[in-house]
């Protein structure tokens, strides 16, 4: 025999998807600012915890090696005080300027500081 059509079918009409698609739309219009924050603050941290750790290289190296305040620092020699390998550039690409033995050894790029600003990073002395 031939197979009657069922009138009352069970699916979904075209507006409730529609209204589905624009709820999932509005959750992840919400969600996608805090994650790009979230990310952003993430990289400044990991930059200052950079700066602070090539800081306080070049700071063993200059008390072992009689450095004082206003010698010229040699990254070379200092970056056997680091367990990674000595970072010449930030993870946003900018380089890190290494200054005489003493206050701000290490500063950080303008550059960088202005591409995470807004999200909460205070960048100290670097």
């Amino acid at each position: 025999m031939i197979s009657k059509i069922r009138n009352n079918r069970a699916a979904f009409t075209l507006v409730e998807i529609m209204i589905v698609v624009a709820i999932i739309g509005l959750l992840a219009a919400l969600a996608i600012p805090g994650f790009v924050k979230a990310r952003k603050q993430s990289q400044g941290r990991r930059i200052l915890n950079d700066a602070r750790q090539m800081d306080a290289a070049i700071d063993q190296w200059a008390l072992e090696n009689g450095k004082k305040d206003g010698d010229s620092v040699t990254t070379s020699q200092a970056a056997s005080y680091l367990k990674t390998a000595w970072p010449t550039n930030d993870l946003l690409g900018n380089q890190y300027a290494i200054n005489n033995v003493g206050a701000s050894q290490v500063q950080i790029s303008p550059t960088t500081k202005d591409a995470l600003s807004g999200v909460g990073i205070d960048w100290g002395a670097y």
